[in-house]
């Protein structure tokens, strides 16, 4: 499928369907209210190869750049467009902020792609790996959910448009927390998961697939 980019658009996200770092670009473009292009693509789209060597997925493109590292893409719509931050403006606070963001990234970001890879190319052993060793550490952090509304935070941030996609999907990976243990971690998703900008940010294939997750589905 050829990728049909307009350069009078002004920003353009290329975005998988159903797929968390995606979900987690279109959270930050609805949240900060950003008009934008979204073209739903896949990774063996063979005009992907054209705006990111690596063949990933999301993909921005403004202004002549291609952005392909979700964290910088991030950082950039928030430096860019100032309604609605999410990232602080204090060096300390951002910091913290950024290595969060690259602990997600390393730690629990890379036990989901072991356990969403498709059918054909996953390893069970891995797979089952994945799902003990992230099951056990959201149950040990469930603290860090107990005593804010958001993440680490009595605000909204860039880390739950971060975490929130993912949460989404821990049925999805075979990760099932104890109700009891992670209470605090299933109020947090219900709070964010309702958010009328979370709903907005999902397609219709995500829609369809997590409704049974969401109660404001008429947003």
């Amino acid at each position: 499928m050829a990728l049909e980019i307009s350069e009078h658009q002004g920003i353009t996200l290329l975005s998988h369907a159903d797929d968390f770092r995606s979900h987690w670009m279109r959270f930050i473009l609805t949240e900060k209210e950003i008009k934008h292009q979204l073209i739903l693509t896949d990774y063996d789209d063979e005009d992907l190869a054209s705006v990111n060597p690596y063949n990933t997925l999301p993909v921005l493109l403004d202004q002549g750049i291609k952005l392909f590292q979700p964290s910088i893409i991030a950082e950039y719509l928030d430096d860019r467009y100032r309604q609605n931050k999410l990232f602080m403006d204090s060096p300390l606070q951002r910091a913290e902020q950024r290595q969060y963001i690259w602990r997600f990234e390393k730690d629990w970001f890379r036990l989901a792609d072991i356990m969403l890879l498709h059918p054909d190319s996953l390893n069970q052993k891995e797979k089952e790996k994945a799902q003990t060793e992230l099951r056990n550490t959201l149950i040990s952090l469930t603290p860090l959910f107990q005593h804010f509304p958001y993440f680490m935070s009595e605000t909204f941030s860039a880390l739950d448009c971060m975490l929130a996609p993912m949460l989404l999907r821990l049925n999805s990976m075979g990760v099932h927390l104890p109700t009891s243990q992670c209470r605090a971690i299933f109020l947090y998703c219900q709070r964010i998961f309702n958010r009328t900008s979370f709903i907005k940010s999902m397609t219709l294939q995500e829609k369809t697939r997590y409704n049974h997750l969401l109660k404001n589905t008429e947003n």
